[in-house]
């Protein structure tokens, strides 16, 4: 099953099992896909539709992210492969790589608000910027 059918608690109680996957990966996508909705609704306030429309589209990315990390890990662990470990290593890359633009969508969006959305857009930003670190990390310790 993928892990985007899954709930939320049952995600946490696969996260907290003692197997390969899901794992850092797939809580660094979700979360930046968690940032990525933040976006969207703090667009919506801003009347920013290429922002809503663009928040979208990452937040699915980012969780079908989730998905291939939790494949390419378990693929990895089974075969040990060249092309498995390439993929451990692509896979954050990318997560870095779309959290960086759900950070910089945040900063933009936050710009044009006034209200008490505008923490939801900071919020965002700081999720989205962490989620870029761990990414890298992830795919760091993969090389």
């Amino acid at each position: 099953m993928a892990l985007s059918e899954l709930s939320v608690g049952a995600f946490l109680t696969a996260l907290g099992e003692r197997t390969p996957a899901p794992a850092s990966g797939a809580a660094t996508a979700l979360t930046g896909a968690f940032a990525a909705g933040l976006v969207e609704l703090a667009a919506r306030y801003a009347e920013d539709g290429a922002v809503v429309s663009r928040a979208k589209a990452l937040s699915t990315r980012l969780v079908e992210l989730a998905d291939e990390d939790a494949e390419a890990y378990t693929e990895f662990i089974e075969t040990g492969t060249e092309q498995a470990r390439r993929r451990t290593i692509e896979v954050p890359e990318e997560i870095a790589a779309r959290a960086d633009e759900v950070a910089e969508l945040a900063t933009r969006v936050g710009a044009q608000l006034t209200s008490g959305v505008a923490g939801d857009a900071e919020a965002a930003a700081e999720l989205a910027r962490a989620v870029a670190r761990v990414a890298r990390r992830l795919a760091e310790l993969n090389s």
